[in-house]
């Protein structure tokens, strides 16, 4: 029997949405989830956090009819770690696998080696993603055990994760008490992350595994002519929606050397809209007469959402300056 406290009704809540509006499927797994092929969501153990049933399901279905081998090497580069890089490192290596697929080796049917980049999520359409949420989920680390709020899975690997408190306390002790002393004890649960929400069901902050607290920043609009506003359901729209969860994990996110420290750097609520908003003036900019003026809100919300352009727009916005109207 589930006991509600005010941290899981939070818990319970957001996990509501995730199913109810967002179209996410939930499994509360807090002493219930059953280990092995058959199991709840099939891990071998606690310590996997990869859920390998649902990756290997999708990498047949976004790469048809290819060996077995070629699969399951994919899986096996996707799960593989190495004690000797950062938390960092590896999370930086794993998103390359994400964004641009895995180079796997294998024999055709002629007995020739191949080489082939599998694509492990359909970036083109969102729907075809398979997502998780999953409630109270044990992880164990080498020396300790923990139980996370919320991880989320698309296509079997835990892009999300939620600390949630109750309304009564400050989300600064999600981040100082819990998501800092995850990262200590179960490293490997942010290997694949991308994206990390701190909230107490009313206040909510987005930010990136390697994030500090003041770097941690808020979702307030859903478009750019909204008024703000700053509470959990705000974000979950404008970030777990499936189109836009996509649209961040493959375009708004970059790891940064200019500094000479690596740092991830996840766009800010404006800088997507404004970026998104620009596209979308360049793709109608026949129906515009060629203007684009005002694709991304005022001069500063530009000069904010350059660095996204550069790296969101170049691509689209070329091949559409150069197809036919």
């Amino acid at each position: 029997m589930i006991s509600y406290t005010e941290d899981t009704l939070v818990q319970q809540t957001t996990a509501a949405y995730l199913e109810q509006q967002l179209g996410w499927d939930s499994v509360y797994a807090y002493n219930t989830e059953t280990f092995g092929p058959d199991g709840t969501l099939s891990r071998r153990d606690d310590r996997e956090i990869v859920l390998t049933r649902y990756l290997y399901l999708k990498l047949m279905e976004l790469n048809p009819g290819l060996p077995d081998e070629a699969y399951q090497e994919a899986v096996r580069q996707i799960t593989a770690t190495t004690a000797a890089q950062t938390l960092l490192a590896t999370n930086r290596e794993k998103y390359g696998l994400i964004k641009d697929g895995v180079q796997v080796t294998f024999r055709n049917d002629e007995g020739e080696r191949v080489r082939q980049r599998l694509r492990v999520f359909d970036f083109a359409e969102s729907a075809n993603n398979h997502f998780l949420c999953v409630r109270e989920l044990w992880v164990r680390g080498d020396l300790y055990r923990r139980r996370a709020d919320i991880v989320g899975f698309v296509n079997g690997m835990p892009l999300l994760f939620m600390e949630l408190k109750n309304v009564s306390k400050d989300i600064r002790a999600a981040y100082e008490q819990n998501f800092a002393d995850y990262k200590d004890t179960v490293p490997h649960l942010f290997h694949h992350n991308a994206f990390v929400v701190l909230s107490n069901g009313v206040d909510a902050k987005l930010g990136s595994v390697a994030s500090r607290f003041e770097h941690f920043h808020e979702w307030k609009r859903l478009a750019e002519d909204q008024p703000g506003a700053v509470h959990m359901e705000t974000l979950l729209k404008g970030v777990c929606d499936k189109h836009n969860f996509m649209d961040l994990l493959e375009n708004f996110m970059v790891f940064d050397d200019s500094s000479g420290e690596s740092k991830k750097i996840l766009a800010r609520n404006h800088q997507f809209l404004g970026v998104n908003r620009a596209i979308e003036a360049v793709r109608d900019r026949k129906n515009r007469q060629g203007k684009l003026g005002g694709c991304s809100g005022t001069p500063r919300g530009r000069a904010r959402a350059t660095r996204w352009c550069s790296l969101h727009v170049k691509s689209t916005a070329n091949s559409a300056a150069t197809s036919p109207s």
